[in-house]
């Protein structure tokens, strides 16, 4: 998105631009948009837990060619699910305010049409796209090359600005709608949502200090800087944990503490053993509960880290932000969207769901643009000095405590490895029924011929199904004159012998002269059809003298009145004509194709290789072998 006048984005970030579809929004306008998202997607963002930074909107001002808007960068770190999630939130976003136009790339560029790369227009390209691909009305556009560009597309074609890109999408939204297969690709990366969000968490037993129990029961999204604090440690950072000063290893109490499976993963893979003089033990590995310990005394570090890199801060900066009219209004919305549930006010649900509202109002609109964030430790000292910690309660819900997830899915065997390869596989065939597939020969024989007939260039070869409208140049004159030095010179001069000492075989303007001065007659001309008839004479000749030796009977020759492919579907190698016929039998080029392709796809036992790769990228799938399969079992 450097075509809009904005920065590189830096690694593992997402960025995102909502622009008003008429080019005409005025910041009030966008700023009640803002409102509104965050009123409207509040029930899905509150209670998210990010792996970095949340989803935020900010009003940007306009700035050279690039018009007012709302735009945010959020950094996803190692969960690339929430870069996902964001595309699904961006294209409900268009969907609910349908005056409005979304943009989204991170430092990969346009990673919606790298997956969807199988399906893209020949004319797209990174070097032309910028500009050209949105959310508009919950759908993905890309608005097309114009007549003149797309005679000679290609990194000259000139990239579209921002506003002449939205004058376009708002007049001819419909032409410019996606392609049904690119459409496809890429909704099917964020399909699964919002019920996904609760599948992606795990929920595990940790017994972790009474302070950090109280402080997560606020602020639960809280974990993941925890996590990332401890899985991003330092010697440094562990020089506060050698005597804990804010949570304390005497007070600790068992808890369910909620994750992501990234976050889960990230803390239960790191092998650690803790400082003797911070007081955390650990039971023996046999230890029922040896896990929860474990989980409870590397989170309870996480948390020490963060809160010894923060300055105090005074608890009424949050109560001032949470006084003004601007919340009232953000609450009263929320209680209009049912985001309570029914929940009695003064519940200890209600007032769950209140404080994660009160963090969501705070990140996504009371924040100024330019301001220093607060620190995820500012905020744990915070919660410390405005929460009433009652133990005995903790341990009396800790002897009932639900139980945890089974966290199996952290093992990849080989059989389900295996069951995601043909899920994979099954997808890309786009068909229900493997067994109804019908390979037809002849189209196999064809597809390969058409790839090897392709001119490649610096980019790659050409697959069968793609259009080629580039002209091939032959000259005529030229490919004469080389079948004429070499068919029109006596047989003797042109022995392999002669070839071998020749140091260079160069057919320059002046060898070509003295050439035909000497092995041509002044007064005959050789027309093209006799060189052609010599060349037929010639190859004849040569059939005639392997027909009979080892190399001739190892291809496969036609069946008389048969057509190539479909009269040789059986085996019919070895085969022999009699070594007095005169008349040879053609060979059946397409059935050797097949053959020799089949017999290498066979050899190599259901593992990728060249053949494979080729007829894959032709569209070309071949069933097992069940001949194969059979013999093995």
């Amino acid at each position: 998105m450097e075509a809009i006048g904005q920065a590189a984005v830096v690694e593992d970030a997402v960025r995102y631009c909502f622009f008003a579809a008429t080019g005409s929004g005025g910041e009030a306008l966008l700023r009640r948009c803002a409102e509104g998202v965050a009123v409207r997607f509040a029930p899905l963002l509150a209670a998210y837990i990010w792996q970095r930074q949340p989803f935020r909107l900010r009003y940007v001002p306009p700035r050279g060619e690039t018009p007012a808007h709302l735009g945010g960068t959020t950094l996803f770190g190692d969960n690339v699910e929430d870069e996902w999630f964001i595309v699904y939130l961006v294209r409900e976003i268009t969907r609910e305010f349908p005056g409005l136009a979304a943009r989204i790339d991170d430092n990969d560029g346009e990673f919606l049409l790298i997956e969807a790369a199988d399906f893209l227009p020949k004319w797209l390209n990174p070097e032309n796209s910028d500009n050209r691909v949105f959310f508009y009305k919950g759908e993905l556009h890309i608005i097309p090359l114009s007549e003149t560009q797309e005679k000679e597309y290609g990194p000259s074609a000139a990239n579209l600005t921002i506003s002449q890109a939205l004058t376009l999408l708002s007049s001819h939204s419909e032409e410019f709608l996606a392609a049904e297969p690119i459409r496809t690709a890429v909704y099917k990366r964020i399909s699964g949502y919002p019920e996904k969000i609760q599948a992606s968490l795990h929920r595990a037993h940790c017994y972790l200090p009474a302070g950090i129990v109280a402080v997560l029961r606020q602020r639960p999204s809280l974990v993941a800087a925890a996590v990332q604090a401890f899985y991003l440690r330092d010697p440094v950072d562990l020089r506060a944990c050698r005597s804990f000063k804010t949570f304390r290893p005497e007070e600790r109490v068992m808890t369910v503490v909620t994750f992501t499976k990234c976050l889960y993963a990230q803390l239960v893979q790191q092998k650690f053993v803790p400082d003797r003089r911070s007081g955390y033990t650990l039971p023996l590995p046999s230890h029922p509960q040896f896990k929860a310990y474990e989980l409870g005394m590397k989170l309870a570090h996480g948390f020490e880290i963060l809160c010894s890199k923060c300055s105090k801060v005074s608890p009424d900066s949050k109560r001032n932000v949470l006084s003004g009219p601007l919340w009232q209004r953000f609450l009263s919305s929320l209680k209009e969207k049912n985001y309570f549930k029914g929940q009695m006010e003064g519940s200890a649900k209600y007032s769950e769901l209140l404080h994660m509202a009160e963090d969501y109002f705070q990140q996504s609109l009371t924040k100024p643009e330019g301001c220093v964030e607060v620190s995820p430790g500012d905020e744990i000292l915070t919660l410390l000095q405005t929460t009433t910690i009652d133990l005995q309660e903790l341990e009396r819900e800790a002897a009932c405590l639900p139980p945890e997830d089974n966290d199996s899915w952290l093992e990849l065997t080989p059989d389900d490895l295996d069951q995601m390869l043909k899920e994979a596989g099954s997808e890309s065939l786009q068909s229900s029924n493997e067994e109804e597939q019908k390979y037809d020969l002849e189209t196999f024989a064809e597809s390969m011929k058409a790839f090897v007939s392709k001119v490649s260039t610096h980019e790659g070869a050409e697959m069968p199904w793609s259009s080629d409208d580039s002209h091939v140049t032959f000259d005529v004159d030229s490919f004469t004159k080389a079948l004429d030095r070499i068919l029109g010179a006596d047989s003797e001069e042109l022995d392999s012998d002669d070839l071998d000492e020749e140091e260079e075989f160069d057919f320059s303007d002046e060898d070509d002269e003295n050439f035909d001065a000497e092995n041509q007659r002044p007064d005959e001309e050789v027309s093209p059809n006799e060189l052609i008839g010599s060349l037929k004479s010639y190859m004849n000749e040569m059939d005639h003298e392997l027909a009979h030796t080892n190399v001739g009977k190892s291809f496969t020759t036609q069946k008389k009145g048969a057509s190539s492919v479909k009269a040789a579907t059986s085996e019919s190698t070895g085969h022999d004509s009699g070594a007095e016929d005169t008349e040879l039998t053609p060979v059946d080029v397409d059935m050797n194709l097949v053959a020799n392709l089949l017999e290498s796809y066979s050899a190599q036992s259901g593992l990728a290789g060249p053949t494979s790769n080729i007829l894959q990228s032709m569209g070309v799938y071949l069933p097992e072998n069940a001949d194969h399969a059979s013999s093995v079992e």
